[in-house]
């Protein structure tokens, strides 16, 4: 076989073209003529408003524009059984997260029902499944437990304060601070979604994202301890509260409730081996057996008929009513309350959902509008609040269900809705008995995926010093400044990196390539004698605008303020030298003037620039008669051209090189 490679050649004759010329030659538009007055806008909006109102609509109701194309035939079986499948882990997932979020498991349901009703008429992603998530579960768990303490609601007996808790307020009055964050946080993700700041998403870089939710699990993990041990730790809010909280539990650990660490232990090593088994049998199942579905089957049964609940006391769901919710207006005074909070769930709920979009989004070849994420995500939370919702986002492990069972639209979610919405009018009393120990068990065994994560930490070490920063700054801050104080020091954190890069960008003297126009780092290749061609991989602006000065002088070899002072004090001589030969003309006849020094002279040049750097430059003023745009070339091998014929042809002798910048 012939290991040879034929290589093909080009070659092109032109002239050098500076900017000025190479305006010229492609008769470049003018500002006027890319920037329309103000009338003239006026007038194209008029005559495209119809189109552009059809464009609006379909953009922001997203279901008028697959929904119309909707193929019964094609999608309607895989759609089925995909949305039928999600709506079984809603069941188990929806209960077992609303103990994180402190709520009755009722309301885990009512979320998982109305959100995502929502949601397909307002996304763009065919394939996330929108509803409860284990990190705004704990999230909005903290808030709960923050503004409605089970010491405000212990039973008064006359003048006296009982031991006995008020369960039915404290739930009622938590429902409703969990109903106000939730629609606080909607609102703001609506508007930040109309004022186009989808955006944001590319400061939570997946580091970011990913070390937040592995300290989320931690909480979470801690927050289902007294379900598991059946204990009552006291429960901490604010920094260090994770500390406090665990240091509590640990003291409680000789009064733990042996049968409910039992149910709790059963139900984890059931869980553990059903979903290996599940993982295992996987490619030869058509459908992931629902094994959380089983275990809460498995347990109300087993609760039930063995009276678990009055033979060993181990806490139980409790009443489930059946039927819908009216709605309800949130309660806004409290508001200013949550607003921090609200915030933070706001941004973490967006980052977790555009990210899943647009992973399936590039896997099944269709685009996921950011803007109009942040705007379906914030309906379905501001409408969800309304029927006693709490934050809602995408479940990765709902999702990846919907997807790899066939799910081909958004109209699975409609199958997966019809699911939980039968389960609240009709099952749900029947699971009144299910042990809560068996739903603490499903939230720390669905935590695994969270804790692999800590293997970022050797990834990152490999690949990228400043982003394992970030992993580690982000986890740390989570774990002890609390969830919204944490997503508050990890963002600063990433932007400040941001800064820092930008401040410490690569810097490198480029040589030609023998017999090619191609520039590569001198290092490798050779320097092209009186000139130096430098480039940074940063763009200058007013903040790294010295440190690109310092790295010029350096690269080039240049001390420029040394020169200056150098021709300054030239000047300063041959204008002595002038007035004393006056001097000396006015008292005889003239007397041949030395030939003064050479100045020492460095042109400067810059290349490559984009039509917007040169735009910028003009409306800033930068070109003057003495800099003009022939300083500007249009690659650097033109420019490099043009010094070395420009110093053949000068007379004068240069004793420093000419320097070709490359614009960012």
């Amino acid at each position: 076989m012939d290991s040879t490679r034929k290589f093909g050649k080009y070659r092109v004759e032109r002239e050098v073209l500076d900017e000025q010329r190479l305006e010229e030659v492609t008769q470049r538009k003018t500002y006027a003529d890319t920037h329309p007055s103000l009338t003239e806008r006026l007038k194209d909006s008029l005559r495209c408003t119809l189109p552009k109102l059809k464009r609006s609509v379909m953009s922001s109701l997203p279901v008028l524009y697959w929904l119309p194309k909707y193929s019964v035939w094609d999608y309607g079986m895989p759609d089925l059984i995909s949305g039928i499948s999600v709506g079984i882990m809603h069941l188990p997932q929806g209960m077992a997260y609303a103990l994180l979020a402190s709520l009755p498991p009722v309301f885990g349901l009512y979320t998982s029902l109305y959100p995502a009703l929502i949601y397909i008429f307002f996304g763009t992603s065919r394939h996330i499944s929108i509803g409860t998530f284990t990190v705004l579960s704990i999230m909005v768990g903290s808030v709960t437990e923050r503004l409605a303490p089970d010491m405000d609601f212990l039973k008064r007996n006359g003048t006296n304060i009982t031991a006995e808790l008020d369960i039915t307020a404290r739930d009622s009055y938590r429902v409703q601070v969990a109903a106000a964050t939730t629609v606080l946080g909607g609102l703001i993700q609506v508007v930040l979604g109309l004022v186009k700041f989808g955006f944001v998403g590319t400061y939570l870089s997946e580091p970011l994202v990913r070390a937040y939710t592995t300290a989320a699990a931690a909480h979470a993990v801690v927050a289902q301890l007294k379900y598991i041990f059946g204990v009552s730790p006291t429960r901490f809010s604010g920094s260090l509260s994770l500390v406090y909280t665990l240091k509590d539990v640990c003291s409680l650990l000789p009064h733990t409730h042996l049968p409910t660490l039992v149910a709790s232990a059963v139900s984890m090593v059931f869980l553990i081996a059903a979903k290996e088994l599940n993982s295992f049998l996987s490619p030869k199942l058509p459908v992931p057996i629902p094994v959380e579905l089983i275990t809460i089957v498995a347990g109300t049964l087993i609760s039930s008929f063995g009276h678990l609940n009055s033979n060993f006391t181990i806490a139980v769901v409790g009443e489930i009513p059946s039927g819908l919710s009216s709605p309800s207006v949130p309660d806004v005074s409290l508001f200013g309350e949550v607003i921090g909070d609200a915030f933070a769930l706001a941004i973490v709920g967006y980052a977790i959902s555009i990210s899943l979009g647009k992973t399936f989004a590039l896997k099944h070849g269709y685009k996921v509008d950011s803007n109009q994420e942040l705007v379906a995500l914030g309906l379905s939370n501001t409408v969800g609040g309304f029927f006693q919702c709490y934050s809602v986002c995408p479940s990765m492990s709902r999702s990846l269900i919907q997807e790899t069972t066939g799910g081909k639209t958004q109209m699975a979610g409609v199958a997966s809705a019809l699911i939980v919405l039968i389960t609240i009018l009709k099952l749900g009393p029947l699971f009144q008995e299910l042990p809560k120990a068996v739903l603490a068990a499903i939230v720390f065994v669905n935590l695994k995926g969270m804790f692999k994560q800590y293997s970022d930490i050797v990834t990152l070490w490999k690949s990228s010093k400043i982003d394992l920063m970030v992993w580690l700054v982000t986890w740390m801050s989570t774990l002890l400044f609390n969830l919204d104080l944490g997503l508050a020091a990890s963002i600063t954190f990433a932007l400040l990196t941001v800064i820092f890069r930008t401040q410490l960008p690569t810097y490198s003297v480029l040589g030609n390539v023998p017999g090619t126009e191609l520039y590569v780092d001198i290092e490798t290749h050779r320097e092209i004698p009186g000139v130096t061609i430098f480039r940074s991989s940063a763009t200058v602006y007013f903040a790294n605008a010295e440190l690109y000065l310092e790295a010029l002088k350096e690269k080039s070899g240049l001390d420029i303020s040394k020169m200056i002072i150098y021709k300054r004090r030239q000047e300063a001589k041959q204008k002595r030298r002038e007035r004393r030969a006056e001097r000396r003309a006015k008292r005889q006849a003239k007397r041949e003037i030395f030939q003064d020094f050479c100045e020492i002279d460095v042109d400067i040049y810059m290349a490559a620039c984009q039509a917007s750097v040169v735009e910028q430059l003009e409306l800033g003023g930068f070109f003057t008669e003495s800099i003009t745009k022939r300083r500007l070339f249009a690659s650097v091998h033109d420019a490099v051209l043009y010094c070395q014929n420009h110093r053949g042809a000068t007379s004068i002798p240069r004793s420093e090189p000419s320097v070709v910048s490359i614009c960012s």
